[in-house]
Order: C-alpha cells, then structure tokens, then sequence
C-alpha cells in the first residue's frame, strides 16, 4: 500500500511539473522601460465638514519597469510596473467665519470692561507639494486596452502653506449687553476688512494611495497587427487614473490658528498710540489650518488625472532552454542517430 501511494504521488508530480514545464514553454516574457508623463487634479479631503476642500492641478513625471508575460501570440498579457518619479502641485482649503476672543479683560477710554474680538472671514490655505512617488502595479493588457491596479507610496519633500484671510475686529461689552461694536470707531483701535496672509513650512505624512488606472495603446495598428507603430518594440499608452490615499496625511500639531497682539493701549495721549493701533493689525500671524490644535480632522489624498506612456521593449537575451522551438527540434532530429541536425 506504501508503495503504491508513493508512485501516485511521483505520478501526480511528475503531471505538475510537466503542466509547469508547458506553460514556461508556451508563454513569453517581455521587458519593458520607459517613461510616464501625467496631469491631475489634487485635494485632501478631511474628514470634519465645517472644512472645504477644493482641487487644483497636479504635473508629474516617471520612469518605469514593467514585465509583460502571456502565451505566445496571444493578444493578452498580464504586467507588472515598478517605478519611480516625482509630482508637484496645490490644493486648497476653505473655512467659513469664526471669532477669536484675542484680549479679555480690556478697559476702553470710559473705563468700561470689554473684551477685544477677531473675526477672520473667507480664510483660504493654499498648500503647495512636491513628493516623490513609488507605483507598484499588476494589470492585464488585451489588444488595445489594458488596466493596471496597485497601490502607490507618496513621501513628501516639500509642502509649504500660503494662508489668507479677511479680519474685522470689535468689543464685546458683557456688562452691557452689547456685542460687536461698530469696528469703525478708531479711539477704540478696531478696524475692518483688513487682508492677511502667510506663508510658512508645512509637512505631510507618507501616502500609500489605491491605485486604478484605465487606457490603451494608441499605436494606430494595434488591433490588426498586435504592435504599435511606427516601431515595433515601442508601445504608446494613454489612461486615466484615479489614487485614493488610504493612510491619513494630516501631521497633528498644537499651533494657535490665529497669533494675536497682546497688549492693548487705550491712551489716545501716549506717543504710541497710532504705532499700537496699527500693532493690532500688523500683530496678527495666520497658521495654516492643518498645523492648529483645532485640527484633529483625518486627511485622505485624492488625485485623479491622465496618464501618458512609452515603453520601449528591452532586447532579448537569448534562446530559452525549453523555448518551443527547441523542444521540437530536439525530438524531431533530422539525419539519424548521427546526423547532429536538427529542425528548426
């Protein structure tokens, strides 16, 4: 009975290696190199509603390896892309009006306790990236159409946020009852729709994004002959892509979102005074809005754009040992025993 079960099991081996040996001997393997170009548009989309996120354009540029394999003069291949290349871009962020209590406890020239107000209207934070990108991508290609699915890894090595805003200040007086006085009266240094801005360094965590990308080759006689033109080991792509990033982005920081002044001068006798007034506009800083500890928002990256292709197909090494050429020279020999001639 052992001896029967162990030539059952050299038998069902010696099946699996010859279904191994047939399919080395039935399908081709090419490689490729080659060079990618795409546009996009880019947003980071947070999770937290009260902020908006719009898209802005996206450039970038690769190169690729890919390995094409299938059976011979089959119209389908199966692929595998490894690559390497770097994009740059912005996107934007958007918050409605908020109010900053800046300065408690304030007394005006009265005498009468108030507390000194920002409210920041249409704030935008404008982020500018550049990252470097790994693709690491399986796909099939069937005649004209192929379709590629992977993930891609995004390191960030420049970001930087340019943030801007509209800002009015005003007195909220609680022991009268009165809230927002008119931000025109200069004794009080208020002031209106005054515009700020500021630009300063900002960081991104590492993106490892779901890729899908969809195209064809645009070789014109692709469908008729099986290659591109005007060169036969050339290949000519066009696809959209969409990557969604799966990790959050957002590097969690403790920055106030608005900087104000901290002193206040009621004195309209002091040398000073106008020097201050203008203080409580001049004074303000801006922080962008990923970088505050009001931000606690997760962060996913989307990018959806077009991709352009071309790959140039590497030369071949050599025969294959168990290529089917030479199996069938080597049991159909011509000339006998002998003869050391074999078919081709």
């Amino acid at each position: 009975m052992q001896i029967k079960t162990l030539k059952n099991r050299q038998t069902y081996f010696v099946l699996l290696l010859a279904l191994l040996i047939s399919g080395v001997t039935q399908a081709k393997v090419s490689n490729y190199i080659g060079a990618t170009a795409q546009v996009a548009d880019w947003t980071l989309k947070p999770a937290q509603s009260q902020y908006g996120s719009s898209f802005g354009p996206v450039g970038g540029v690769g190169f690729v390896y890919e390995m094409q394999a299938g059976k011979k003069y089959s119209p389908t291949r199966f692929l595998f892309d490894l690559g390497v290349g770097a994009w740059g871009g912005m996107t934007a962020f958007s918050q409605g009006s908020s109010k900053v209590v800046s300065l408690d406890g304030q007394r005006d020239l009265q005498g009468d306790p108030f507390s000194y107000v920002y409210e920041i209207k249409s704030r935008k934070d404008y982020y500018t990236n550049i990252a470097v990108q790994v693709p690491v991508l399986l796909g099939v290609q069937h005649k004209a159409f192929y379709m590629l699915v992977g993930m891609k890894f995004d390191a960030s090595v420049f970001t930087r946020a340019h943030s801007k805003a509209t800002l009015t200040t005003y007195g909220n007086y609680p022991d009268f009852g009165i809230i927002g006085l008119s931000p025109e009266l200069p004794q009080y240094q208020f002031f209106a729709n005054e515009k700020k801005h500021n630009n300063a360094p900002a960081s991104l965590k590492l993106n490892m994004a779901l890729s899908l990308e969809l195209g064809g080759r645009i070789g014109v006689l692709t469908s008729d002959v099986g290659y591109d033109v005007p060169k036969r080991n050339v290949e000519y792509r066009l696809a959209g892509f969409i990557d969604y990033g799966l990790t959050d982005v957002h590097t969690s920081r403790t920055l106030d979102a608005l900087v104000t002044p901290t002193t206040y001068n009621t004195d309209p006798e002091s040398p000073d005074y106008v020097y201050n007034t203008r203080t409580m506009i001049d004074g303000v800083e801006l922080n962008d809005l990923m970088s505050t500890k009001n931000f606690a928002s997760k962060v996913n990256n989307l990018m959806i754009g077009v991709k352009f292709t071309i790959l140039f197909q590497l030369p071949e090494t050599g025969r294959c040992l168990l290529c089917y050429d030479a199996y069938k020279s080597l049991v159909r020999p011509r000339g006998g025993r002998s003869g050391m001639k074999y078919e081709e």
